[in-house]
């Protein structure tokens, strides 16, 4: 019987197919952002006030108490101001930006951070840094959304919660602004989600790095991926829900494997 790979025969495959492939998708959960230090607000170090994030990060809850939800949402911004790209959202934004024309890399991301943005900006140096740039399949927290007329901003950076009165509102229309994130009960963005999977249909390889791979529909895009024949690499310090079907599965942290599997 022949014996299993070991960690670095499969870091070989991996870093093979990565070389060899055309278009590649790169999917990051929160175990990207991790080791930057970015909390995932769940579980008992997650808790705010007592509250857990499903009550305040829904639609009824800002219109229940829009300035309770805005407070939540000032503190982790507060928060994520604080944490930097790592090694491994630096890795994957050179491999972004290297790689064209040649090939083309698709960022996609669970997480609404914008470390990846920032890891953009830092890569590209004088460089355009937009094809690094990350679909962001759960939005973002550092932009805000109109909740009256849907039009998009850059998030402020101080928000006044101190009544609801004093709450921002849109310029163009007057409503409300909220985080631009998507709350429980509410969809997706259905032509981002189209972006990603058509281009996992056509990826001759997918990168899955730090996600559970138990958050759907997204966790679905590396099936795309498979579909059509393509592998798909699981960077994961933990056994997932995708590691029975993953082509090659490397064990580790994202700072530890995706910039050493990268070069």
């Amino acid at each position: 019987m022949a014996s299993s790979p070991d960690a670095n025969e499969i870091e070989s495959r991996a870093r093979a197919h990565i070389a060899a492939a055309r278009r590649i998708v790169v999917l990051t959960g929160a175990g990207v952002s991790a080791e930057s230090g970015v909390p995932t607000f769940r579980g008992p170090g997650g808790l705010w006030r007592s509250r857990r994030p499903e009550e305040l990060a829904t639609p009824e809850a800002f219109a229940r108490d829009p300035r309770l939800v805005w407070e939540w949402y000032a503190w982790r911004r507060s928060v994520v101001a604080g944490c930097a790209p790592n090694a491994a959202h630096l890795a994957l934004a050179r491999l972004a930006l290297a790689r064209r024309p040649h090939t083309s890399t698709l960022l996609v991301t669970q997480n609404v951070d914008g470390l990846h943005h920032c890891a953009a900006d830092l890569a590209a140096r004088d460089a355009d840094p937009a094809p690094a740039y990350p679909l962001e399949v759960h939005g973002a927290i550092h932009r805000d959304r109109c909740s009256r007329c849907a039009r998009r901003t850059q998030g402020l950076s101080a928000i006044d919660t101190t009544s609801e009165d004093r709450l921002p509102r849109c310029e163009s229309c007057g409503g409300l602004l909220r985080p631009d994130v998507v709350w429980f009960g509410e969809s997706l963005d259905a032509d981002i989600l189209e972006e990603a999977f058509d281009a996992a249909s056509r990826a001759d390889v997918c990168l899955v790095v730090g996600t559970s791979a138990v958050v759907y529909p997204a966790a679905a895009i590396p099936e795309a991926t498979l579909a059509r024949g393509g592998a798909v690499i699981e960077v994961n310090p933990d056994v997932t829900p995708l590691t029975p079907r993953a082509t090659l599965s490397l064990r580790g942290t994202a700072v530890e494997t995706v910039p050493a599997l990268l070069g």
